[in-house]
């Protein structure tokens, strides 16, 4: 891997890390427990649309990774990972059909993060009762896809890396 393309990881990775950090100070009204806009997502969106999806994928695992050892724990890392492999997953595919907008893979990769999300608490907890929570998360998820693809949209525009 070329210099510039380290550089350009350790960036992204560094602004996912600060947004996963101003995103847990954060305490937003009306938003149940573990309901989060997802700010990170902003700088794997961008590496997934401006370097690919190799890049992508290592500015996402390793945010998960970090964010978890610094201000999470193992459940934290297992929820997070599953979100994060299911959200970029789908974000890729879509984004290679080239018929979906930056925002509507936004959104789309939001929804599939907080599903997976939820399918771990299930298995975790050994409960579908939990089932109850998801239409709570998919408006959230459509919410928090829409607010960080319009601000990728508009950073992937006119940043150049």
């Amino acid at each position: 891997m070329r210099r510039e393309n380290i550089a350009r990881l350790a960036l992204l990775t560094t602004l996912a890390m600060a947004l996963s950090w101003l995103e847990s100070l954060l305490v937003l009204p009306g938003l149940l427990p573990g309901m989060k806009i997802g700010l990170a997502n902003l700088a794997v969106l961008f590496a997934l649309y401006r370097l690919g999806l190799r890049e992508a994928a290592a500015v996402s695992l390793t945010r998960v990774i970090l964010a978890s050892a610094t201000f999470g724990s193992a459940y934290s890392f297992a929820y997070s990972l599953a979100g994060a492999a299911l959200s970029l997953a789908v974000m890729a595919g879509l984004k290679r059909l080239d018929r979906f907008s930056l925002l509507g893979v936004s959104i789309a990769g939001a929804v599939c993060h907080n599903l997976a999300q939820l399918l771990v608490a299930m298995a975790v907890l050994g409960t579908a009762q939990l089932g109850w929570y998801l239409p709570a998360l998919l408006i959230s998820g459509v919410a928090a896809g829409t607010a960080i693809g319009a601000a990728g949209a508009a950073v992937t525009a006119r940043v150049r890396l």
